[in-house]
C-alpha cells in the first residue's frame, strides 16, 4: 500500500513544527534562502514548504494574536515518516506523512489525520493540525489527497521526486502524467520524456479526479500512522483503530476531505471541518457556483459599497468595468452604464443563492484572479482530462513578461516543490489563456468554462460525472462531528456548502454540530492585508476550541460536546485581536 518510504529526524535547531524558524522565522517576509538556488537539499525544502504553508493558512501578524491569543508553536522534537499511497482504481498516488513527536505517549495513544487544505502539498495542514497535535504528544498523519505540490516539468521531462528534490527522466517522480518511472508505474515510456510543453499538476493533470476519493485519502493516511507507529514502538504494538484515539480535523478542501472520511466506516473517534468544500445531492456544488462568480462577479463587486480593498484592486476595477459592459453586449445585462450594469450582476448573484456577506468577501478572489485558476483546474480534475486535453485550451507554464510562455529555469524547478500551493498562478507558473482576446481578455475562456457546466455536450457530461462522484454522504451514525464555517466565506459560501450539509446530517440524527462565526471569510492568510483584518477575525481559532471541545468530550462522554452557536465575533481594526473580539464558545 505505502511505496517509497523515508524517515527523518528533527530535534534541537530543526523541529517538527516549523523546522527550527520559530514564530519570528515564520513571520520573516523572505522565505529561507536555498545554498544553491538550482540544487537545494531536501532539509532546506522542507524548511521552506514549513515557511510558505503557515503563511499562506495562519494570520502570523503580531496583532493578530497567534501564538498568544490562541495557537503556539513550541519546539516539538521528533520523527517524520513520508511514503507515496495510491487508492484502490487511482492511477497516481497520492503523499502521506506522520509526524511522531518525542513526547508520543503509547499509553494514552492519540493520533490526528488531516488533509491539506486547497490543493496545497504535503505541509498543507501544519498550522491546522500540527499546531494542534504535535504540542498535544499526539502523532499527526497528513495527505495532499492526491493534489500537492509535485509539479511536473513538461519540457525538461522533470518531476519531483519522494524528498521533493527535482529528478530528471527515468528516475522515480511522486508525479509523472508521461508514463515515466513513478510509484505506480516503474518502467519509463519509451520516447515520452519530452512529451508536451509548460508544466502538468497532479489535481488538474492526474486523471483520478482526486477530489472522488478524498475520504479514502484520509482513511490511508491514518492507516500509514498506524503502520509507522507500530515501527515506532514495537513494544506497544500494534496500533489500531480499536485501540488508538483518532480525530480527524481540516479546513477548506482539508474540511471537506475529513467529511468524506467520516463515511469510511467505524474507525473515526470524532471529526472536526472548518469552513469545508463538502456537497451534499440538489445543492449547487463549487464548479457552478465557481464558475457563476468568475464571470459576473468582476462587475457584481463594483455595485458593493465599501468592498475590501487589496494591491490588486485598482486592477481590478478597470476588469470589472469591461466586464460589465461584456455582459451588456452578450445581452446577460441590460443597464446603460457601469452602475447600472453592476447593480443587476450583483442582484443576479443574490437571486442564485449569494449572499451580501459572501460577495463582499468574494471581493479577494475577483481581485487575486482565483475564480478562473480554480475553474480551469476543477474542469480538467472532474473530466479527467490529461495534458493538452484540457476542453477549453487552458494549460500552464512558465511566462515571459508578456504572458508567453516559455520553458522554466532550473532555479524555479527546483523551488516548485517547497513554493507551490497546488494550483498555479504561484512560484514561476502562470495560467495560460489560449481563447483570450480583446476587450475582455478572460472572458472567452470563462464563457467556455461555464458551459461545461450549463451544456450538454460530451466534454460537459464528463465533468458532470466528475462532480457527481464528489457528492457527500452521512457521517457514521454516533460520531461526533464539529463543522465550523465563517458567515462571511466568499469562496465557498456556507448557504451551498456547510448549511445544507449540517441541516442534512442533523435532520438524520447524525452527531453533527454547528459554529457560524460572524465576521469571517475564508482566508486567515489573507488578515495581513490591514483592510481585510480591520473587518474580518481568523477562523483557526474556533477551529482549535473546536478540537479541545471533541477532545474533552472524548476524555469524558458526559461532557457533551458544545451547541449550536451563532458566534457573534467582531474585528479588532487597527487594534490587537482579544478574546472578546473573537467570542469563542465555551
Amino acid at each position: 500500500m505505502f511505496a517509497f518510504p523515508r524517515h527523518s529526524t528533527h530535534r534541537q535547531a530543526d523541529d517538527l513544527l516549523t523546522g527550527g524558524l520559530g514564530l519570528d522565522g515564520l513571520r520573516a517576509a523572505a522565505p529561507p534562502a536555498f545554498a544553491d538556488p538550482v540544487a537545494p537539499t531536501a532539509a532546506e525544502l522542507r524548511r521552506r514548504a514549513l515557511w510558505s504553508n503557515w503563511r499562506g493558512i495562519a494570520d502570523l501578524a503580531p496583532a493578530g494574536g497567534y501564538g498568544t491569543l490562541y495557537g503556539g508553536m513550541p519546539s516539538v522534537p521528533g520523527r517524520e515518516f513520508h511514503a507515496l499511497a495510491t487508492v484502490p482504481g487511482a492511477r497516481h498516488p497520492h503523499r502521506v506523512m506522520v509526524q511522531v513527536p518525542d513526547a508520543f505517549d503509547a499509553a494514552r495513544r492519540c493520533v490526528v489525520v488531516t488533509a491539506s487544505s486547497g490543493s496545497r502539498g504535503i505541509y498543507g495542514a501544519i498550522a491546522v493540525a500540527g499546531a494542534w497535535g504535535l504540542p498535544r504528544g499526539c502523532a499527526v498523519a497528513y495527505t495532499d489527497k492526491g493534489a500537492g505540490t509535485d509539479y511536473f516539468d513538461l519540457d525538461a521531462g522533470m518531476g519531483t521526486g519522494s524528498d521533493g528534490t527535482v529528478v530528471g527522466p527515468g528516475q522515480a517522480a511522486a508525479f509523472n502524467p508521461l508514463g515515466n518511472a513513478s510509484a505506480t508505474n516503474p518502467a519509463p515510456a519509451a520516447g515520452s520524456e519530452r512529451a508536451g510543453h509548460g508544466v502538468a499538476f497532479k489535481h488538474a493533470h492526474s486523471g483520478d479526479n482526486p477530489e472522488a476519493d478524498w475520504g479514502a485519502h484520509v482513511k490511508q493516511a491514518a492507516q500509514f500512522a498506524l503502520a509507522q507507529l507500530d515501527e515506532a514502538y514495537p513494544q506497544a504494538a500494534p496500533f489500531t483503530f480499536d485501540n488508538t484515539r483518532v480525530i480527524a480535523v481540516g479546513i477548506s478542501n482539508g474540511g471537506g476531505a475529513v467529511l468524506r472520511a467520516a463515511e469510511q466506516g467505524d474507525w473515526l473517534d470524532a471529526v472536526v471541518a472548518g469552513e469545508p468544500n463538502v456537497s451534499v445531492d440538489g445543492v449547487r456544488p463549487l464548479y457552478d457556483i465557481g464558475t457563476e462568480a468568475g464571470l459576473l462577479m468582476p462587475c457584481a463587486v463594483l455595485a458593493v459599497e465599501d468592498r475590501p480593498r487589496s494591491p490588486l484592486s485598482a486592477l481590478a476595477q478597470k476588469g470589472g468595468e469591461l466586464r460589465c459592459a461584456s455582459l451588456a453586449a452578450a445581452g446577460i445585462l441590460a443597464g446603460g452604464d457601469v452602475a447600472a450594469q453592476a447593480r443587476q450582476a450583483h442582484a443576479q448573484l443574490r437571486a442564485s443563492g449569494w449572499t451580501d456577506a459572501a460577495i463582499r468577501a468574494g471581493t479577494l478572489s475577483v481581485d487575486f484572479d482565483l475564480w478562473r485558476a480554480i475553474a480551469a483546474t476543477y474542469a480538467s480534475s472532474y473530466g479527467r482530462f490529461g495534458v493538452g486535453e484540457h476542453p477549453c485550451g487552458y494549460a500552464w507554464s512558465a511566462l515571459n513578461p508578456d504572458f508567453t510562455a516559455r520553458a522554466a529555469t532550473a532555479s524555479e524547478r527546483a523551488a516548485w516543490w517547497a513554493d507551490g500551493s497546488g494550483i498555479p498562478p504561484g512560484a514561476g507558473i502562470g495560467l495560460v489563456d489560449t481563447k483570450a482576446a480583446l476587450p475582455d481578455p478572460t472572458l472567452p475562456g470563462l464563457q467556455c468554462l461555464r458551459a461545461l457546466w450549463t451544456g450538454e455536450d460530451a466534454q460537459a457530461r464528463r465533468v458532470h460525472a466528475g462532480i457527481a462522484q464528489t457528492r457527500a454522504g452521512l457521517p457514521r451514525a454516533g460520531l461526533p462531528v464539529l463543522v465550523i464555517h465563517g458567515r462571511d466565506d466568499g469562496l465557498l459560501p456556507p448557504a451551498f456548502t456547510s448549511d445544507p450539509y449540517v441541516a442534512r446530517a442533523q435532520a438524520a440524527g447524525r452527531d453533527v454540530h454547528y459554529w457560524q462565526v460572524a465576521n469571517a471569510q475564508h482566508f486567515d492568510g489573507f488578515l495581513a492585508l490591514p483592510d481585510y483584518r480591520a473587518r474580518y477575525v481568523p477562523l483557526l481559532p474556533y477551529v482549535y476550541a473546536a478540537l479541545d471541545a471533541v477532545m474533552a468530550h472524548l476524555d469524558d462522554p458526559a461532557r457533551p460536546l458544545p451547541a449550536d452557536a451563532l458566534v457573534p465575533a467582531r474585528a479588532s481594526g487597527p487594534e490587537p485581536l482579544t478574546a472578546a473580539h473573537l467570542a469563542v464558545p465555551r
